[in-house]
């Protein structure tokens, strides 16, 4: 087992490499985001969206843990009956991307098996969106390189769309690969590499 002598603390600083007290020692002075965390000081309105595409497990348990993160949660499905049983959840859903993305949103498709991958696709890269990806393991051929391709999307505009997408965390289950995927994204917003080094 370490010390806390050994790691950066997990809020990002050390108090006693500066020489300052810890928490819980007197004279402890918090910082503007170790406040947020401890729920001392509201966070900030952070005026973000996130699109997910394909109504399916892994989009719903994004667009829940997104919400939680301060996230506008939108989600987009073609099939009409996908988004009525999406829609009685009490999420918002559009039958398609249209005007949905602008400069704050982040677009995710999560299912590169759907016959719509590359409408989809190419509607998103036509948006302000501020980032496009798509699920996948890196280690299968990339379906929508295809897919745009067929449809007229040029080469430099088919190398915007992220994949894959999330952290290496190794994950299985609907719930990790969106916890991967959120992760991934709020790396990206916050211009960090998402890993163990701070």
């Amino acid at each position: 087992m370490t010390s806390d002598h050994e790691h950066p603390h997990p809020h990002g600083h050390d108090d006693h490499a500066h020489g300052s007290p810890a928490h819980g020692e007197e004279g402890h002075v918090h910082s503007a985001a170790c406040a947020v965390a401890h729920g001392t000081v509201p966070a900030p309105d952070q005026d973000r969206t996130l699109v997910a595409v394909f109504a399916n497990p892994v989009s719903q348990y994004l667009l829940r843990y997104a919400a939680d993160a301060g996230y506008q949660a939108v989600l987009v499905e073609p099939d009409a009956e996908l988004a009525k049983d999406a829609a009685g959840s009490g999420i918002e859903v559009h039958s398609g991307i249209g005007a949905v993305p602008d400069e704050r949103s982040d677009v995710v498709v999560t299912d590169h098996h759907r016959e719509e991958l590359g409408v989809m696709l190419r509607d998103a890269l036509v948006t302000p969106a501020r980032w496009v990806g798509i699920m996948g393991s890196p280690r299968a051929e990339p379906p929508h390189i295809q897919a745009l391709a067929m449809l007229g999307v040029a080469p430099d505009e088919i190398a915007r769309v992220h994949r894959p997408i999330g952290l290496n965390i190794g994950s299985k289950s609907p719930a990790e690969i969106a916890i991967s995927a959120l992760a991934g994204l709020l790396a990206d917003r916050n211009g960090r590499p998402g890993g163990f080094d701070f």
